[in-house]
């Protein structure tokens, strides 16, 4: 048994947090969920990405050979969170597309649209989501709702893997609201196409992942903390966040390697660590 890292925010209080905060016209909210999961809500709507608010991994590893074992508490529950307009899900696997979560968020949030990759469409639906509800996407297409722009982008976990209809079966996306632009790469390495996918327009803010790979870990890696900070040079966002860690035991990396790294951020590049539970707002006016 650890003891649990405690959320800056969790249960009623942050709810209210969420539901009361009113961003101003050019300013966005964001509250880092754990793992990859963000909630991000601008004047005109609710967005939440891969949100793992359950155990559902703990029960399914208890007893085997690759326990996922918790590192840090769930501020709340797939059903507590209402209000909610936009749902994306960057890939199958349970810490991001969580059947622990995703079906009661989206039962109590009955207008809410949860975007997946056309590949997972099938899969959205074995996890009980309505039909209506889903928007299957492949790359490179966009979905407008509530404010939010949102693009589908190829994500390279370790490989560009698709299924075989040619379809990607993994994501991250670019969210454009209220004047600033954001990407989220899900669970992805730094593939040689990667920045033209992302584009020449600035970004606000990359949220990356800085767990690595490491194959004693018996899953699929990601960009280390070096990684990630080549990419944010390359790319020169206004902040980087990093994601993917203090989630499971097996699989993470100290947030004093991401910190370690920032050192060789570009002049007007900042790096934003997050706690869970916090609420970060940024503007176009930082």
């Amino acid at each position: 048994m650890i003891d649990l890292i405690r959320p800056t925010l969790s249960g009623p209080d942050l709810l209210a947090e969420i539901a009361s905060t009113r961003p101003d016209p050019g300013t966005l909210a964001v509250w880092w969920l754990g793992q990859s999961g963000y909630a991000i809500k601008s004047r005109n709507g609710l967005l939440i990405i891969d949100p793992y608010l359950s155990e559902h991994l703990t029960t399914k590893y208890a007893g085997t050979n690759k326990p996922h074992v918790r590192m840090t508490e769930a501020p709340c529950r797939g059903h507590d969170l209402a209000g909610v307009d936009l749902v994306l899900s960057s890939h199958k696997h349970s810490d991001h597309m969580d059947p622990g979560t995703l079906p009661d968020l989206m039962r109590v949030n009955p207008s809410a649209t949860l975007i997946v990759p056309c590949s997972l469409f099938d899969h959205a639906r074995s996890l009980g989501i309505v039909h209506d509800q889903i928007i299957a996407m492949e790359a490179g297409d966009l979905h407008a709702q509530s404010g939010f722009l949102v693009r589908a982008i190829p994500s390279a976990h370790e490989e560009l893997d698709v299924d075989d209809d040619g379809r990607h079966l993994y994501f991250g996306y670019v969210i454009e609201a209220d004047g600033l632009r954001l990407y989220h790469s899900g669970d992805t390495i730094v593939y040689d196409d990667l920045p033209g996918w992302l584009g020449a327009d600035p970004f606000d803010v990359m949220f990356l992942p800085i767990n690595g790979r490491d194959p004693a870990r018996g899953v699929s890696g990601n960009m280390t903390a070096a990684e990630a900070m080549d990419l944010a040079s390359q790319v020169r966002p206004r902040f980087v966040v990093p994601h993917h860690y203090d989630m499971f035991t097996f699989n993470t990396v100290p947030i004093s390697d991401f910190e370690a790294e920032t050192a060789r951020l570009p002049a007007r590049v900042s790096a934003k660590v997050l706690r869970c539970g916090e609420r970060w707002i940024v503007s176009k006016v930082d």
